[in-house]
């Protein structure tokens, strides 16, 4: 299946951090994910959330095929240790863009949390039955 979103005219651009937690959960589901895309339903909000590698994007479910903002330049290979936050690029291309980052600041995160909760894995563990040779 192939979906198709488009941006308008950025009306803003400004410099955030995400916190650790958030960051490092999200690239855990990404690299769980098969194709390298994950998609994220905030259902608190009705939006959806897309992420890859390179950025975050979110996308209202009244608006389906418009990005109202995105999540860009992420640089975690600028923080000292894991638990430190990530600096990124915020980039509003809806005009009440920031009331929705107000609110995605703690959906968002809770949304992640769900899905990672929801992840199963595709077969059940198998047990390897290891000899042990004596001489």
């Amino acid at each position: 299946m192939e979906l198709t979103y488009y941006r308008d005219q950025a009306l803003l651009r400004e410099p955030r951090q995400l916190p650790a937690a958030t960051y490092n959960l999200a690239h855990t589901l990404l690299a769980r994910s098969p194709s390298g895309v994950v998609f994220v339903p905030i259902r608190s909000m009705q939006y959806l959330a897309i992420l890859d590698h390179e950025e975050f994007v979110f996308v209202d479910g009244a608006r389906k095929s418009l990005i109202d903002i995105a999540w860009q330049h992420f640089n975690p290979h600028t923080r000292s240790a894991l638990d430190e936050p990530v600096s990124y690029a915020a980039v509003y291309y809806h005009p009440a863009a920031a009331d929705i980052m107000f609110r995605l600041q703690s959906e968002f995160p809770r949304a992640l949390r769900s899905l990672a909760a929801k992840d199963k894995l595709d077969e059940p563990g198998k047990i390897i039955k290891l000899e042990i040779r004596r001489s």
